[in-house]
């Protein structure tokens, strides 16, 4: 089952050109509600000006070459690895998602426009909708925040949810089609493949109202908080103390008065206890 294409069956009823006209709209999809979504908020504007106020106030000139140094530590920490995420399980879950999320629709495409494919692009596309079944549902039952730490109950679903909710219809109804279809359940099987398409359809021409477009401006803001740093413009907020230090304290006296004169040693506060009283 893993290793042949699940798409290759389809063809005895649904053209192969009106699949490859499926994903060629849902690209379109995707840029279309992107680029509505970077008018609508005014997303990219932002970005722009902000990137041209933090340069006035710049400190300091940051290099070529030490841009390229801060950009290949964004692809790396930021992209790739997802350090942004202080929570361990937060982070595996996202990069089990992300990373699956990838390699289904890479080799979806794949699939799709070449029938002569060998086994282990369809291992591939099986093992993707996997992994974003365990980051999915990882995530959705056990670490958001609403779920974990607010006790709300996780069929609660919001505007903001239409992403995962999506992604984990189609990533699920994409594998129980393949199972199906292996095994011989010709009707069952099309049911959950008209599932599994509607599901796919929905998430990428939901771009505009989901937080799918929010993936192509993290690296960006991402890159900029470091040229920001390094150039000290800090979009013009205050430089980092050291609050132990005697002469910081003289200058702001409110210090020691409210968080005594070791700050960083005044206790865990509100990480003192998991934040999950439900």
């Amino acid at each position: 089952m893993v290793t042949s294409n699940p798409f290759a069956e389809l063809s005895s009823f649904i053209p192969v050109t009106v699949m490859q006209g499926w994903v060629v709209l849902m690209v379109v999809f995707v840029i279309g509600g992107t680029v509505l979504d970077m008018i609508h908020k005014g997303s990219a504007k932002y970005f722009f000006e902000n990137a041209k106020r933090a340069k006035k106030s710049a400190k300091r000139t940051v290099g070529a070459g030490e841009k390229v140094s801060m950009a290949v530590q964004t692809v790396a920490s930021d992209v790739l690895t997802s350090s942004e995420f202080a929570n361990p399980r937060r982070r595996v879950s996202h990069l089990f998602t992300m990373y699956g999320f990838i390699i289904f629709v890479v080799t979806s495409v794949i699939l799709i426009y070449s029938d002569q494919t060998s086994s282990l692009v369809p291992l591939l596309w099986h093992v993707g909708a996997l992994m974003v079944c365990i980051g999915g549902y990882w995530f959705w039952f056990f670490i958001r925040v609403d779920v974990f730490a607010e006790g709300n109950p996780w069929y609660r679903l919001v505007r903001a949810d239409m992403f995962i909710v999506s992604l984990l219809a189609t990533a699920t109804f994409g594998l129980i089609w393949s199972v199906l279809q292996s095994s011989g359940a010709g009707g069952l099987s099309r049911l959950f493949f008209a599932l599994f398409a509607i599901a796919a359809t929905f998430l990428f021409s939901t771009v505009l109202w989901s937080k799918f477009a929010h993936m192509f401006f993290k690296p960006a803001a991402a890159f900029q908080k470091r040229v920001i740093k390094a150039d000290e413009s800090r979009e013009n907020l205050p430089a980092d103390y050291d609050l132990t230090d005697p002469q910081v304290q003289a200058k702001y006296p409110d210090i020691p008065e409210y968080m005594g004169k070791n700050p960083p040693n005044m206790g865990l506060g509100i990480k003192r206890e998991a934040p999950n009283h439900y």
